[in-house]
């Protein structure tokens, strides 16, 4: 005999479970994007905080289809622009992260746990720094050697940062995800 229990959107319709996770994903970028500008006591390093945005992309496409992660690294890169100067765009970096972070074959490699989200976060903290880089070197409006010598503490900084706070934004979104999923197939 089962006894009744109550499971996140277990008494939803299937609209409704849209929605719901319509609204689980804008209100958790609408978080991170709050987040890109505050800064914590002890959550910064050189000057440099997590990068809540590059997180929430890779927490997406971690179990999307490449077009998926792209897209959204797209959309969030646009909406930090938005924020920030357009020069150079964070929606290449991003929409890039997405689409790599998608097409890792995760089910034979990667597990997740902790340490593989939190590497993953980090190779493309750091991919995502150097399109950046390359971006800014491709305007031509500061020395080559400025860019690369302020870009490579930077880049570790914020890799490292992004890389330690990821579990905090990755697991509950993913577990969320996956019961809405779950709901979605029964």
């Amino acid at each position: 005999m089962r006894t009744p229990s109550f499971t996140y959107g277990s008494h939803l319709s299937g609209g409704m479970r849209f929605v719901v996770n319509a609204a689980i994903a804008v209100g958790s970028v609408l978080l991170c994007l709050l987040l890109l500008p505050t800064r914590f006591p002890g959550m910064e390093l050189l000057g440099v905080a997590p990068n809540w945005l590059l997180i929430w992309v890779v927490a997406w496409s971690i179990k999307r289809k490449p077009v998926q992660g792209a897209l959204a690294g797209v959309v969030l890169g646009l909406l930090l622009d938005a924020m920030t100067s357009a020069e150079p765009t964070h929606a290449i970096s991003l929409g890039v992260v997405g689409c790599l972070t998608a097409t890792l074959q995760k089910q034979k490699y990667v597990q997740e746990d902790f340490i593989s989200v939190a590497l993953i976060v980090f190779g493309m903290s750091m991919l995502a720094d150097t399109i950046r880089a390359l971006q800014f070197s491709a305007l031509g409006d500061r020395a080559l050697s400025e860019i690369w010598a302020s870009h490579q503490p930077l880049a570790l900084a914020c890799a490292i940062l992004s890389s330690l706070w990821a579990p905090v934004i990755y697991f509950p979104l993913n577990r969320l995800w996956e019961q809405m999923q779950a709901f979605d197939r029964s």
